[in-house]
């Protein structure tokens, strides 16, 4: 096999993965210590909402990676010869038609994990196989994207219900704390993991630096934590009314992202369910779905999302102050100025990472997927000129076929995010 395309998958992504899936696994056993824990604790309705959404999370990714299976198994035909843009561990369980039964048993991801580290392993291995390189970019963005879906399905709305419990209980001691810092610090982390993995499609002269990467890590901490805690504190005084809270916004987010005309998905209709999860992922943080004016999107964002976190803090130091019954051991006058403080530092260092640090480059210059026959021919393009901005002609030859499955995905994905 000597196509290739246009992407680097680094050593480094490589064991970002290992550890993706070792933190993976790690926090399956946290989970069901924690459902443990509150069974123990005769904390009921906190056990029955917690597997709710460790049920739900794992339903929603299972749904979206046979999807993504649906979309992308198979083999793109060429006159010469056939193109697979799956691994052994994959073929061998679409041959005996397991994977719909795996997903339905939620061991989709897991069989994900092995297909990504298998043809991982492969490329370092045959380090002159680019084709595996540029495949392996391509499963790690799907696996990365299903990951960030699980973390604000289910660690985000996961860390709100143990915040909110340890309020209630007036648990605050500094181990508490300190849980609760290395569970935001670890949703931060996903985001930053799915959004390094993006800069596989640029140029090696493109890519993310390890300042930057903090600085990416640390302004979506820094926001992060004083919309959960703000979640946290309404919840502990108006628990009956977070729900109500969350839907309402969340219908309004999903509007917004129907409004930005998404196509991320083959079928219409699924498509919904990817703004549904979009929507989802808004209420907690930002994450970019289309190109245009996103200086403008952005403020129209944290506006929207301060204004409703402001309200949430004002809820709850109505009912610390003017109702007996809701006493807490935390004081309003310091805990509002640390949070809208908190976030006024992570608008400013997203403001810095995106003026410095961000490749604000045009889409000719992210590496196109491409499909079918012109694979080879695109291939050959980009090793001659280092860039597809550098033959129009010969690029707009590439790009006749239309991009589909995983390469749609990775491609529009890309473009938002340089954007």
């Amino acid at each position: 096999m000597e196509e290739s395309f246009p992407f680097k998958y680094s050593l480094l992504e490589y064991l970002f993965t290992l550890v993706g899936l070792l933190l993976f696994l790690l926090d399956i056993a946290l989970d069901i210590w924690t459902v443990v824990s509150f069974y123990q604790d005769e904390a009921y309705v906190y056990m029955a909402v917690m597997i709710f959404l460790l049920l739900g999370s794992s339903v929603l990714l299972q749904v979206f990676s046979w999807l993504w299976y649906s979309d992308s198994l198979g083999e793109f035909e060429t006159k010469v010869e056939k193109t697979k843009l799956e691994t052994k561990v994959e073929e061998f369980a679409n041959r005996h038609k397991l994977i719909k039964p795996l997903h339905v048993l939620q061991f989709g991801l897991y069989l994900r994990y092995a297909g990504v580290i298998e043809i991982s392993t492969t490329r370092f291995l045959q380090k002159t196989n680019s084709f595996t390189e540029g495949v392996a970019v391509y499963l790690n963005h799907d696996l990365q994207m299903l990951r960030l879906f699980e973390t604000f399905s289910e660690s985000a709305p996961q860390l709100t219900l143990m915040m909110c419990r340890a309020l209630q209980r007036e648990d605050l001691e500094l181990i508490t704390g300190l849980k609760i810092l290395s569970s935001a610090a670890s949703i931060a982390f996903t985001v930053a993991l799915y959004h390094r993995s993006m800069r596989s499609f640029l140029q090696e002269k493109l890519k993310m630096s390890w300042i930057s990467t903090g600085i990416y890590f640390l302004w979506n901490l820094l926001l992060i934590i004083p919309r959960v805690t703000a979640l946290a504190l309404f919840c502990s005084v108006l628990p009956c009314y977070i729900i109500a809270h969350f839907l309402s916004l969340w219908m309004l987010l999903v509007l917004g992202v129907w409004s930005q005309k998404t196509d991320h998905m083959e079928s219409p209709g699924w498509e919904w369910l990817y703004r549904a999860t979009v929507g989802l992922i808004w209420y907690f943080s930002w994450f970019n779905v289309s190109t245009g004016n996103m200086k403008l999107k952005n403020i129209l964002y944290y506006g929207v999302m301060g204004l409703d976190t402001v309200m949430l803090l004002g809820f709850w130091c109505w009912k610390v102050f003017e109702y007996t019954g809701c006493r807490s051991s935390l004081n309003p006058y310091t805990v509002i100025p640390i949070l809208i403080g908190l976030y006024i530092v992570g608008i400013l260092l997203k403001m810095i990472y995106y003026r410095w640090f961000h490749p604000n480059c045009d889409e000719q210059k992210i590496a196109k997927p491409i499909e079918q026959q012109n694979i080879r021919q695109a291939a050959a393009i980009y090793m001659e000129t280092d860039s597809l901005e550098s033959s129009p002609e010969a690029v707009a030859v590439t790009l006749a076929q239309p991009v589909t499955g995983v390469l749609k995905r990775g491609r529009n994905m890309a473009a938002n995010f340089y954007n």
